[in-house]
C-alpha cells in the first residue's frame, strides 16, 4: 500500500533537492547502488518535492565498476555546481590519489553550501579535498588507522556508523551508507519518509550501534535464534518491565548459565546490552513520532527515570533526548553519531 499513499513529512524539504553521485573508474558498485536506491528511485508517494538524481563522472568517457559493469554518466564535474547534495560512493582505494580537479570541484560546491557525504572509503576523497579538517569523521574499521595517520587534523571516530557535521557527512563500512542515507532522508523529510524508504529497502529505519559490534564477533547461530525468538518477542512487548538473567532464563526454561551461553551465541552480545539497544531504538521512535514527555518515554521503554534515559542516550548517541527530538521534528542540522553498543 505504500506506493499509493502520500507520505506526510514533518520537516521542510532541502532547498536544493538535486543529489549528484560521483562515478569513477573502479567504482564501488554497492556504495553507488545505495545512493541510487535511496535518492535515485522515483517515489510518487513522496510528492513533487522529492530528491532529483544525477551521476557525475570525475573524468570523461565510460567507467568500469566492480563486478564487470560499465556505465556512462549524466555529465562531468560541472554537475557538482548544481547539486544540493553530493555523494562520494567509496573510492578506488585508500592509497589511490584523488585528482585535484575533483578536490577543487568539491571545495567549490561546499563553499556555496552543498552538502557532501561519503560512504566507506569515500572519506579519503573528502579528506584529500580538506573538507574534514578539524571535524570528526567515520570510515570502515579497516581504514580508520590509516586515515588518522595520513590526516592527523581529522578526529577519526572508529566506533560509529556515521557522523553528521551538518554540511559534511561520513559513514563507516558499505552498509553504513544505508544508515547515513536514511538519516539524511529523515533530516530532510521527517521520520515517516525515512520509515517508508526503509520499508522499501527492508532494513531498520535506524540502527542503534556502531562498528565494534561487527568486528570479530561470533556469527549468530540460526538454531539458537529460532529457539529464543519467543523471548525476543516477549521483551519487545514488555520493555517497561524489569528483567534479570534469572527471570529470562526461567522464561526459556534454561539454567542461567545455559541461557547466557545460548543468548550470546544467538546475538553476539549480553541480554543487558541487547535490551539497552532495543530500549534506545524504541525511545528514538517515540521521540520522533509522539508528543510524550521525556519522563513518560523513560517509563514506557523501561529506563524508569528521565535521568537514566538521558545518561544512556548521551553515552550511546552523543546527544540528549531533547536535542534529538528537536533535530528530527524541526529539520534542524545537528551532528548525530551512532555509537558502539558492545
Amino acid at each position: 500500500m505504500t506506493d499509493n499513499v502520500k507520505i506526510m513529512t514533518n520537516s521542510l524539504p532541502p532547498h536544493n533537492p538535486l543529489v549528484v553521485a560521483l562515478a569513477y573508474d573502479g567504482l564501488c558498485t554497492f556504495e553507488f547502488g545505495v545512493a541510487v536506491e535511496v535518492f535515485g528511485l522515483p517515489r510518487p508517494e513522496m510528492g513533487n518535492d522529492w530528491y532529483r538524481f544525477a551521476v557525475a563522472g570525475i573524468e570523461a568517457g565510460e567507467f568500469r565498476a566492480t563486478g564487470g559493469i560499465r556505465l556512462t554518466v549524466d555529465g562531468g564535474l560541472d554537475l557538482l555546481a548544481l547539486a544540493g547534495t553530493i555523494v562520494v560512493p567509496g573510492w578506488r582505494g585508500a592509497d589511490e590519489p584523488v585528482p585535484e580537479p575533483l578536490c577543487e570541484a568539491l571545495r567549490a560546491a561546499h563553499a556555496r553550501g552543498a552538502r557532501i557525504m561519503s560512504i566507506c572509503s569515500g572519506v579519503f576523497v573528502l579528506a584529500a579535498a580538506g573538507l574534514l579538517n578539524g571535524l570528526q569523521a567515520s570510515t570502515h574499521w579497516r581504514y580508520t588507522e590509516k586515515l588518522q595517520q595520513r590526516y592527523p587534523e581529522i578526529q577519526v571516530m572508529p566506533d560509529v556508523l556515521y557522523i553528521d557535521n551538518g554540511s559534511v557527512l561520513t559513514s563507516a563500512g558499505s552498509a553504513a551508507g544505508i544508515d547515513l542515507s536514511l538519516h539524511l532522508v529523515r533530516r530532510d523529510y521527517g521520520q515517516a519518509a525515512a520509515n517508508s524508504v526503509a520499508r522499501r529497502l527492508v532494513v531498520p529505519p535506524h540502527r542503534v550501534g556502531g562498528q565494534a559490534q561487527f568486528i570479530e564477533q561470533p556469527v549468530p547461530t540460526p538454531y539458537e535464534s529460532k529457539r529464543l525468538s519467543p523471548l525476543f518477542d516477549y521483551l519487545h512487548t514488555h520493555l517497561a518491565d524489569e528483567h534479570c538473567v534469572e527471570s529470562l532464563a526461567a522464561f526459556t526454561g534454561m539454567s542461567p548459565r545455559t541461557f547466557l551461553r545460548r543468548f550470546s551465541a544467538a546475538t553476539g552480545t549480553t541480554p543487558a546490552r541487547w535490551l539497552l539497544n532495543v530500549r534506545l531504538t524504541r525511545c528514538r521512535d517515540l521521540l520522533e513520532s509522539s508528543t510524550l514527555s521525556i519522563d513518560e518515554i523513560a517509563e514506557r521503554v523501561g529506563f524508569g527515570s528521565a535521568a537514566t534515559l538521558r545518561h544512556h542516550f548521551r553515552a550511546k548517541l552523543d546527544t540528549t533526548p531533547a536535542a534529538y527530538r528537536k533535530t528530527f521534528t524541526s529539520g534542524n542540522e545537528k551532528m548525530i553519531t551512532s555509537r558502539e553498543t558492545t
